[in-house]
């Protein structure tokens, strides 16, 4: 036949190269020819190339050879005997001498070195339409946009991923694996802390044949991981497999808080957020979601594991809603020096951590005080690092019994005051108020406008809004003293500063005024945006004095600034002068 080369006759014939299989497309209850491992992909009847190192056998002509009876084999573990049903089969000999059939439809495995195959058909392709808020100009939002991330079915009709993945999100879709339909999600919570965010789908058509991930135990150091997703490079599903390199309190970027984190060497691209980390039996061991790059590392990535993602569902499911991980409102310092132990007043054997500033809006705060010893927490004694014992030769930083309670619950603190006295106390823990939110959880930004001045509140994606990326050296000296070492004097207290100033008449001289704190308003003090927009709505004085940072004052005339408003308002195409939130 004219296009096929024939082979000559009496020459040897040529091994085929070897070739890499296929991911199979579709999950099934039976194995077939290939089964998924987390560290590689294995063939259970694999071409002769790979696993035999005997020649072709030689084409024989005439009628084709008849396949001999097998005899009736046993498996020398259990004695049971070993099912033959295969119309293809051969015997091939395992080291110990007892022959084993492989077959094309029958497959017999040892149990003892049996490989699971992940629930892959789970794993999900989240596509997402953002609209962020504009910080800058707060009456307004940025152009929308797209991104697509990795997702996969829990149990209860629910999918997981991460918060980043559907920050301001205007939509979310998901689209399962060989499927060309794209089905609508429901956000139920979105976790900003731990980065993780529960979706659910109402058309019964998506659940169809799928199987929910089961979550595993936490891996230990060296334990095989594979990481499956969505990441760029490609459309189909992808798989990178690596080992675990760490397991320690980690920054998690995104929530701007630590929690206990994995480390590991797979790769995890860009679109690979949201997708679950499978260990070696087919459990899901946690969710992928940020990595480290940096000219000079490589194959860092960070996985979110199961008490942080157990924590967050039940969070929900008792709550109804995300209500975050609480806090111990202290900063403390380690007690490492024999010198400062011994001025204390602590023992030889007394071990703990002295507390340094103590949150007022905390409920610790009415108990602890400045430079008592923290020696232990729920009973499991601090080290003078600052850690507690996790697992077997390994130690981790004692935020993690706190991460492990719930917003409302009450845990059991002992502290060493100076005069060498041991108290104890029962304290109700809480989700931390930071003076500068790193999130607005979804909310709009607040703002003010009078006589072209905006005034609004400083939050983490306001200085990244105005100063970029690299806010934490661009942004003002005094506001980052402010972000990272500033606790809350009351529950509702704010940063107000004047963001920009709207050129007009009125403001003339005042217009080089940018991202400066409002101190006071007719010498009351400002502690939040409400207040402030209040105070002057309801001013009845002569004049308007906002006392600024940096001995900078503002002065206009209230009825005046008051009319000229509106009219700022119609040059700027600005709907309102307060936002929605203040009216209330």
């Amino acid at each position: 036949m004219a296009g096929v080369n024939k082979r000559k006759r009496g020459r040897k014939p040529k091994s085929d190269p070897p070739s890499t299989p296929d991911i199979p497309t579709s999950t099934s209850p039976h194995i077939d020819d290939v089964v998924f491992s987390v560290s590689n992909v294995e063939l259970i009847d694999p071409p002769p190339s790979s696993t035999s190192h005997r020649p072709r056998p030689r084409p024989r002509r005439g009628r084709p050879r008849k396949t001999p009876l097998l005899p009736k084999l046993t498996n020398p573990e259990n004695g049971k005997t070993l099912k033959v049903t295969s119309p293809t089969r051969r015997l091939i000999d395992k080291p110990n001498g007892v022959p084993s059939l492989i077959s094309s439809e029958t497959t017999i495995i040892n149990a003892s070195v049996a490989r699971v195959m992940p629930a892959m058909d789970a794993v999900v392709k989240v596509f997402c339409v953002h609209t962020e808020p504009n910080y800058s100009l707060p009456w307004q939002r940025k152009r929308q946009y797209s991104s697509s991330s990795s997702g996969f079915v829990i149990k209860g009709r629910r999918v997981l991923t991460n918060a980043h993945s559907v920050e301001h999100y205007t939509q979310v879709k998901l689209k399962k694996r060989g499927s060309d339909t794209k089905f609508v999600a429901t956000v139920l919570a979105i976790g900003t802390e731990c980065d993780i965010a529960l979706l659910n789908v109402d058309d019964d058509e998506f659940w169809e044949g799928v199987s929910p991930v089961e979550f595993g135990d936490l891996p230990a150091l060296q334990d095989a991981v594979t990481v499956v997703g969505y990441p760029i490079g490609g459309d189909t599903i992808s798989v990178t497999s690596g080992v675990v390199s760490r397991i320690e309190i980690l920054s998690y970027v995104h929530g701007s808080t630590e929690l206990l984190g994995l480390q590991i060497d797979a790769a995890i691209n860009s679109g690979n957020s949201g997708g679950p980390a499978f260990n070696d039996k087919g459990n899901c061991v946690g969710i992928a979601f940020q990595s480290l790059k940096h000219e000079d590392v490589e194959n860092i990535g960070y996985v979110i594991p199961t008490p942080v993602i157990t924590h967050f569902i039940k969070d929900y499911e008792k709550n109804g809603a995300y209500t975050g991980f609480p806090i111990l409102g202290v900063e403390w310092q380690k007690m490492e020096n024999p010198d400062l132990r011994l001025s204390m007043g602590m023992k030889p054997d007394q071990k703990g951590v002295r507390i340094r500033r103590i949150d007022p809006t905390t409920p610790e705060s009415m108990m602890l005080m400045p430079s008592d010893v923290i020696l232990s927490f729920d009973g499991v004694d601090i080290a003078n690092d600052g850690t507690v014992p996790f697992r077997h030769g390994e130690r981790i930083g004692f935020s993690y019994l706190v991460s492990q309670k719930y917003s409302g619950d009450y845990a059991a603190v002992k502290v060493l005051r100076r005069n060498s006295e041991i108290l104890n106390f029962i304290i109700k823990l809480a989700t931390q108020m930071r003076l500068i939110p790193a999130h607005n959880k979804g909310r709009p930004p607040s703002y003010y406008i009078i006589a072209g001045f905006v005034f609004t509140t400083v939050s983490v994606p306001y200085l990244r809004s105005e100063y970029g990326k690299d806010y934490e050296y661009e942004a003002s000296v005094k506001l980052l003293d402010k972000l990272l070492h500033e606790f809350r004097q009351s529950p509702d207290e704010q940063i107000v500063v004047v963001s920009q100033v709207l050129v007009a008449d009125i403001n003339i001289g005042y217009e080089e005024i940018v991202n400066t704190q409002v101190l006071s308003f007719n010498g009351e003090p400002v502690k939040n945006l409400k207040s402030l927009a209040s105070m002057v709505e309801k001013c009845k004085d002569e004049f308007l004095k906002f006392d600024l940072e940096y001995q900078q004052v503002v002065v206009l005339q209230t009825k005046t600034a008051k009319s000229a408003t509106s009219d700022i308002l119609t040059t700027h195409c600005i709907p309102s002068a307060m936002s929605e939130d203040l009216r209330t």
